[in-house]
């Protein structure tokens, strides 16, 4: 692109700017260019005898938070990056549109890597160097991802090739008289700045209390679902009235002043799945579900990162 196309682009964006873009805001509240280096060699094409050049991690990291803030799949985000100037300023308007195989296969070599990790990892140490340290305790809790199940019983497995977008390593679960079939996000929250943590993602027949995210010294605060396993943590679990005995009222008010804690963390999911359109998935296997959770806690942790700076908090 000649730097008169992009003197171009530039002028027609400031009136989207007038109006409001986050993405312009999320693109000063973290160092992208940190990640450049845990991911540069993911690619090793750089040799004398040269080659098609490799297309900038920061960018392929950034497709992926757009295509969590906005639930697209990978052809639809190859077009609309293409399509919406807002979009093309983020990844740099230089930078020619990578196409949607490109994101695919960056996200199966971040999976392969175990780079993923490495990513929130930095992503974490970035939110400490800010002073965001996790302080006053934790919030731990679990939101169901759907997957699509099919026409089979709950009983027979995928098998190894499917031929249906059934998912392949997705479970049933029962929640009260409703059923869910694919997996959960496990998330711990700190309870000072309401930002994501810890994650894990497991099948959804894996029960919330079989995973527990707290180290020692912390105080995890938990709903009821918990309740009758320690965690790792000083233990801060709603109580349940269990067979042959009522609540005291004690119980009870601990019960309300622990849910009023531990609140914003049901925040975060329906940040997730109303505001990013989020929480249901066509991947099949639990690795690629994970990557799809770790980047949609990413994304929430931009929005909460941008409320935070409006209020003066860091």
């Amino acid at each position: 692109m000649t730097s008169f196309e992009t003197f171009g682009l530039n002028e027609a964006y400031k009136r989207v700017q007038k109006s409001g873009d986050r993405l312009s805001e999320f693109d000063t509240l973290i160092e992208w260019d940190a990640f450049r280096p845990i991911l540069e060699d993911l690619y090793n094409n750089k040799t004398s005898q040269g080659g098609r050049p490799n297309v900038d991690p920061v960018v392929m990291v950034k497709l992926l938070v757009i295509q969590s803030l906005y639930n697209l799949s990978d052809p639809e985000l190859e077009r609309q990056v293409a399509d919406r100037i807002s979009f093309r300023k983020f990844i740099g308007f230089s930078t020619d549109v990578p196409d949607f195989s490109t994101v695919w296969l960056f996200r199966e070599r971040l999976i392969d890597t175990g780079k993923d990790k490495e990513i929130w990892e930095l992503y974490q140490a970035q939110l400490e160097i800010k002073g965001l340290h996790i302080e006053k305790g934790v919030l731990q809790d679990a939101t169901f991802i759907t997957a699509d199940p099919g026409n089979r019983s709950s009983n027979t497995s995928c098998g190894k090739e499917p031929k249906t977008r059934r998912s392949k390593d997705g479970t049933f679960s029962k929640k009260g008289s409703k059923s869910y079939f694919g997996f959960k996000l496990h998330s711990l929250m700190d309870k000072k700045h309401h930002l994501i943590r810890r994650i894990r993602t497991t099948t959804a027949s894996v029960h919330d209390n079989r995973v527990d995210l707290s180290i020692k010294g912390e105080t995890v605060y938990r709903d009821k679902g918990y309740f009758g396993v320690k965690p790792n943590g000083r233990n801060k679990t709603m109580r349940r009235a269990v067979r042959g005995s009522i609540l005291s009222a004690k119980d009870i008010r601990r019960n309300l002043v622990i849910s009023k804690i531990r609140a914003p963390i049901e925040r975060s999911y329906a940040v997730i799945k109303r505001l990013f359109k989020g929480g249901h998935v066509l991947v099949t296997t639990l690795s690629r579900v994970h990557i799809k959770n770790v980047f949609w806690a990413f994304s929430y942790n931009l929005v909460q990162l941008g409320t935070l700076k409006r209020r003066g908090s860091w």
